[in-house]
């Protein structure tokens, strides 16, 4: 693999994670049911906030703007940077609207048709009725004019400051019949070409799909404890390792289906995931973790949902084979060393 990978593998990879994060949300809905996953979203929506909105404000330059411009522009730059279909339109320093046109980037494809409307507003009630609480600011709150998921043409509504302090649940409210003006691209803003590369940009589209699913796990251990998520991510993940196998594979490179070449693709997606990887004949070490870097208090069952991924990327290259964790030390950055070898027949009595 070269230092920097392919961006064919990079997209792989941001593919990967984003399917990760909704095959999670779909088998909650199937078998923990709406409340349970409209839960788990706003949870992972919420952490989200805390951790990324005002050092994102910062970051790209937003935090002396008018709090409902800065709220909407915050959203359509870091989305679009993830590779989000966006649209951001301004009225005026107190009204201004973001649109997530379809394509949903979340909820890819025919996954849309899963997501309950609950579900959909819990992201909203975790995120966009936060960012007036974030900002210091009890006048601000967001207002959803239409969801995908309860077949409206997009999801959109806009950041309003009004003339008085919220109510905790005036912070999200609806009004389906108002309509988002005409999207100007090129009245848009956009980053600094010299600042944002093409490189910088690849790896960002793939950190903002890792970011969800580093999110999720731990907000899912949280709520319905280490057992229930090893069971109900240790599926879905797998699941979702096994459909993507090809994808994978094809951008990494690799048509053969032995151990070796298992091991080649094992370490052909760490390094595209950001990690320092060693790569065996029969397997692979990893001596970092990317996707939960400076993550706090890690519980060790978030190893084992993630190391599902890999256990169904396996099945899909060669269920003959199985992957064998041999090593796992220092959750909180990662020290891993898995081995593949022939499946053990089980003998019937």
């Amino acid at each position: 693999m070269p230092d920097a990978p392919y961006p064919a593998l990079l997209q792989a990879v941001a593919d990967l994670h984003r399917a990760a994060f909704t095959g999670t949300v779909l088998a909650t809905v199937a078998r923990r049911g709406t409340p349970a996953a409209a839960e788990l979203v706003f949870a992972v929506f919420r952490r989200q906030h805390h951790e990324r909105f005002l050092p994102g404000l910062r970051k790209l330059g937003l935090d002396c703007l008018p709090h409902a411009v800065a709220a909407a522009q915050y959203h359509y730059l870091s989305n679009r940077i993830g590779g989000v279909s966006v649209e951001y339109m301004p009225e005026s320093d107190r009204k201004a609207w973001i649109r997530y046109a379809p394509p949903r980037w979340l909820w890819h494809g025919t996954a849309v048709c899963g997501i309950p409307g609950e579900v959909s507003r819990a992201m909203l009630r975790g995120w966009h009725a936060q960012n007036g609480v974030s900002l210091g600011n009890p006048r601000l709150g967001f207002v959803c004019t239409g969801q995908v998921a309860e077949g409206d043409a997009a999801l959109d509504g806009y950041y309003r400051e009004y003339d008085r302090d919220l109510a905790p649940e005036e912070r999200l409210c609806f009004a389906r019949a108002e309509a988002a003006p005409p999207f100007d691209p090129a009245a848009a803003p956009w980053v600094e070409a010299s600042a944002w590369p093409a490189e910088r940009l690849r790896k960002a589209h793939r950190n903002y799909a890792m970011e969800y699913l580093r999110t999720a796990i731990p907000a899912a251990i949280d709520l319905f404890g280490a057992t229930e998520t090893t069971a109900l991510l240790g599926l879905a993940l797998r699941q979702v390792g096994m459909q993507w196998h090809q994808e994978l594979a094809a951008a990494a490179g690799i048509a053969g289906r032995g151990a070796a070449d298992f091991a080649a693709l094992l370490a052909a997606v760490a390094t595209a995931q950001g990690d320092r990887v060693t790569q065996h004949a029969d397997g692979a070490e990893q001596s970092s973790w990317a996707l939960m870097r400076g993550a706090p208090d890690l519980h060790p069952a978030a190893f084992e949902c993630w190391n599902a991924l890999w256990e169904g990327l396996l099945a899909a290259h060669d269920p003959r084979l199985e992957l064998v964790v041999e090593r796992r030390l220092d959750l909180g950055d990662g020290a891993f060393a898995w081995r593949i070898r022939p499946r053990r027949r089980l003998v019937a009595v």
